[in-house]
């Protein structure tokens, strides 16, 4: 590009922000350039789709129909053993493990969170994975939970269990401040709806957990809280925007946790940190009164150190919720009923070309991938390779979506307030304010294409297998400020179809730094899901190691 060229360009965006109310520094201006030239790809790639592919109802059916006309999940069967319950001073139990426990009565929910919270103490100065630590509040509740306990009345599973809560879901009396300057003093006056179904089960709340700011500019360092720092090595990113949940789990500050992910923030944090994030199906877990990024892509979900506490934790989060226009009103399976059970005969897809091709990953996420699909051969699965969609078309109408609904729910706030955004969120939103009306529906009618195009690619397939990220997680000083826009994800596509998808651990790479697979199954087949990561977490052994801490 010309300096002529790019003097135009740059005129031309100041002129646009300047029609959405925007007025920015010449050194802003500059940094929306640099992205934009990441984005216009993007566009003249939605722009230049064929019309067929949105015009023929039979290859473009919206993906509400899709999910609507999705197959009933597997039969439910006997639940595994449990392994050996424990806890130590240097290590933190499972949820599975620790509810055995206090369902023997051999177990303290008051010991279990002073535990947590002495942990907390310990290292959280170095990980900053919290926001908030409501230490009188988990001392109350557990003090409840051990009264249940003793008088046989525990309300379930998770009775007693030390949960933390992504600092964008709403808790009342509470600070939620979203890891933003303009939110740092707001306390609501009610629950988001997944807050309130996890305390009715008992949990115990330790606090609020880091975030990239409002769940898209990250990773932070001009706002009042650092980012979260990766246990397995404090100078590497912990990636985002759940960050502070995968954080305080690898470091066993938690039992459980919850996320959001709207582009893949619970599945990538959890590859770069070595723990399970799930992303439901879109509408089973309910998303009122947590902070939204993109409305038609979010999707709230359950973060833990194995397969097995996140069907836990899932069982309580999943349900209809009649005050969710976008809550899925259909029944809850029992989501453990599987774990355990052999999956021979299950026929495991894998898109090759996503990994080698589209975005060549690390060779120890590639060995990581071989070592799972070789795990799961060997249990009986069918692998299948597959042809799907290119993943630059995922991320193209993933993030015109994204950026133009992020930009929609901040638009009123930016004209006010735009210099008390971090820079990373503002450069993002202010982007969206650069797509136009044609941009967003072009890009909606790609989404509801490629959500055919995936559903008719992976119809004889029972879950997809992929890389959960390129590599491993890399130092802060290399992270990129573009750089999620100079590749294509492998977690965008679940996002954009709504699919079911899980990132756990596979092994591990330079540095002794985690890698992680994801594995996706059809809407609502959760409970498939989790039942095959849970066969390929106990033979390959990856579940609910943790990093040492200094």
């Amino acid at each position: 590009m010309t300096t002529s060229s790019r003097e135009d360009a740059r005129e031309t965006i100041a002129v646009l922000l300047r029609h959405a109310g925007l007025l920015l520094s010449p050194s802003q201006l500059d940094e929306i350039q640099v992205g934009w030239t990441w984005v216009a790809p993007m566009l003249e790639r939605i722009r230049a789709q064929d019309p067929r592919d949105t015009l023929h109802d039979a290859r473009a059916a919206p993906t509400h129909r899709l999910l609507a006309e999705a197959e009933t999940g597997a039969e439910a069967g006997p639940q595994a053993g449990q392994p050996t319950p424990h806890i130590s001073t240097s290590g933190t139990p499972t949820i599975a493990e620790a509810a055995a426990l206090i369902r023997a009565r051999r177990l303290s929910p008051v010991e279990l969170v002073e535990h947590c919270l002495a942990r907390i103490a310990a290292h959280d100065g170095a990980l900053h994975s919290f926001i908030t630590v409501t230490a009188e509040r988990a001392r109350r509740d557990a003090h409840a939970a051990e009264q249940r306990m003793m008088t046989g009345t525990l309300r379930g599973k998770l009775d007693g269990i030390p949960i933390a809560h992504k600092d964008i879901y709403c808790t009342r009396g509470i600070a939620t401040t979203a890891h933003s300057r303009l939110l740092q003093d707001w306390v609501p006056d009610e629950d988001a709806h997944l807050v309130t179904r996890l305390a009715d089960a008992g949990t115990t709340l330790l606090g609020k957990l880091a975030t990239h700011e409002f769940a898209l500019g990250g990773p932070p360092f001009d706002l009042p809280w650092p980012p979260a720092r990766n246990p397995w090595h404090t100078d590497h990113y912990a990636s985002g925007s759940s960050s502070g949940t995968a954080v305080a789990l690898a470091a066993g500050l938690i039992l459980g946790g919850t996320g959001t992910d709207t582009a893949g923030s619970i599945r990538a944090p959890a590859a770069f940190c070595g723990i399970v994030g799930l992303k439901p199906t879109y509408g089973l877990c309910s998303t009122r009164g947590i902070l939204p990024l993109a409305r038609s892509l979010d999707h709230a979900g359950p973060m833990a150190q194995t397969v097995e506490d996140c069907a836990l934790l899932l069982q309580v989060m999943a349900g209809h919720d009649a005050a969710d226009s976008t809550s899925a009103n259909r029944s809850v399976p029992d989501f453990s009923a599987g774990l355990g059970k052999p999956i021979r005969g299950v026929r495991i897809g894998v898109a090759s070309r996503w990994h080698e091709i589209d975005h060549p990953v690390s060779p120890a996420v590639q060995a990581g991938i071989d070592t799972a699909l070789r795990i799961l051969r060997d249990l009986g699965a069918e692998i299948v390779e597959l042809a799907l969609p290119p993943l630059a078309d995922f991320q193209a109408a993933g993030f015109v979506i994204m950026a133009s609904e992020a930009f929609a729910v901040h638009e009123a706030t930016l004209q006010t307030r735009l210099n008390d955004y971090g820079h990373l969120l503002r450069n993002r939103l202010v982007l969206g304010a650069l797509m136009c009306s044609a941009d967003y529906v072009q890009a909606r009618h790609r989404r509801d294409a490629l959500c055919a195009r995936m559903a008719q690619s992976a119809s004889n397939v029972d879950i997809v297998i992929t890389a959960g990220a390129p590599r491993e997680a890399p130092r802060f000083d290399a992270v990129v400020p573009w750089g999620d826009l100079s590749h294509p994800s492998f977690t965008t596509p679940f996002n954009l179809t709504g699919w079911p998808a899980l990132c756990m651990p596979a092994g591990y790479g330079m540095g002794g730094m985690p890698v992680g697979v994801q594995l996706a199954a059809k809407p609502f087949q959760e409970a498939l899901l989790l039942q095959v990561a849970d066969a390929l977490e106990r033979a390959g052994g990856f579940g609910g190691r943790h990093p040492t801490l200094a």
